[in-house]
């Protein structure tokens, strides 16, 4: 099954839900809070700054934008309208937010007409992230910057032993919800060679043991994925997800994966 982020307007509604959910699960984790309070607090918007969310979701990193200063309008552009429906939901009723249905590829912006483009969590799910990377350069501003934070999937696990039958899980949703599981390794040259000064990646972790919420949802995914595949049957599916929270209720979940970020400007 390929990355349902890469063909988003495909996925059946009970997917999206489920996705929605995650979107927002992860967004309350107070470690992924924290990460994106410390990359976005890197980038000196001017005053009245007008910012870009590329594949904006269910709108949390949009409402964050909102909330700090010296930041005027938010605009959020996703291609799902099941997205932007949920966002338009959960966002305060306010002038500085709007959510517009789009491909990131082909914004249809003016070109240097935002000071700030975000892309959260995106890049490891496009094919081709250099078309995006090239838009987000057109429409800046000279001096604009581009904020850019991703998952290293390819750290993500599951196990606490070896063998672990639910790292099995994990390295399937990996597979199935994943385009580059190598792209916050490659986000720094590929920035560069998009035509922007780039500072140093910082790096951060996600961690989850005794209420898991994240990276429980990667069994009950990995798992669906693998039954679907006729990998594995319904019933064993199951006892994986079954065995995960069991591991929680007893203390001995532990889920894991590091993240990165990075803060660069258009010359």
């Amino acid at each position: 099954m390929p990355d349902v982020f890469a063909n988003i307007t495909n996925v059946p509604p009970a997917m999206l839900d489920v996705v929605a959910n995650v979107l927002e699960t992860r967004a309350a984790i107070p470690s992924q809070q924290q990460m994106i309070a410390s990359y976005l607090g890197e980038i000196e918007f001017p005053k009245n700054a007008r910012v870009l969310e590329v594949g904006c979701g269910t709108g949390p990193i949009c409402r964050t934008l909102a909330s700090m200063p010296n930041v005027g309008e938010v605009i959020g552009v996703d291609p799902s309208e099941h997205f932007l429906a949920k966002a338009r939901e959960l966002s305060p009723k306010s002038a500085r937010i709007m959510y517009q249905q789009g491909d990131g590829k082909a914004l249809t912006f003016e070109s240097a007409s935002f000071d700030a483009v975000i892309l959260h969590t995106l890049l490891t799910h496009v094919p081709g992230p250099e078309a995006i990377l090239a838009e987000a350069r057109r429409v800046l501003k000279a001096g604009g910057w581009l904020g850019v934070c991703d998952g290293d999937f390819d750290t993500a696990t599951l196990r606490i032993a070896n063998p672990d039958p639910l790292q099995a899980c994990c390295d399937a949703f990996v597979d199935n919800f994943v385009t580059d599981r190598y792209m916050v390794r490659k986000m720094s040259a590929l920035v560069h060679a998009s035509g922007f000064e780039v500072q140093p990646l910082r790096s951060y972790g996600l961690v989850e043991t005794l209420s898991p919420g994240l990276t429980m949802s990667w069994i009950d995914r990995g798992a669906d994925a693998m039954a679907q595949c006729g990998t594995i049957s319904a019933t064993l599916a199951a006892a994986l997800k079954a065995e995960g929270r069991a591991r929680a209720e007893r203390g001995g979940f532990f889920g894991y994966m590091a993240y990165a970020s990075l803060i660069a400007r258009k010359p």
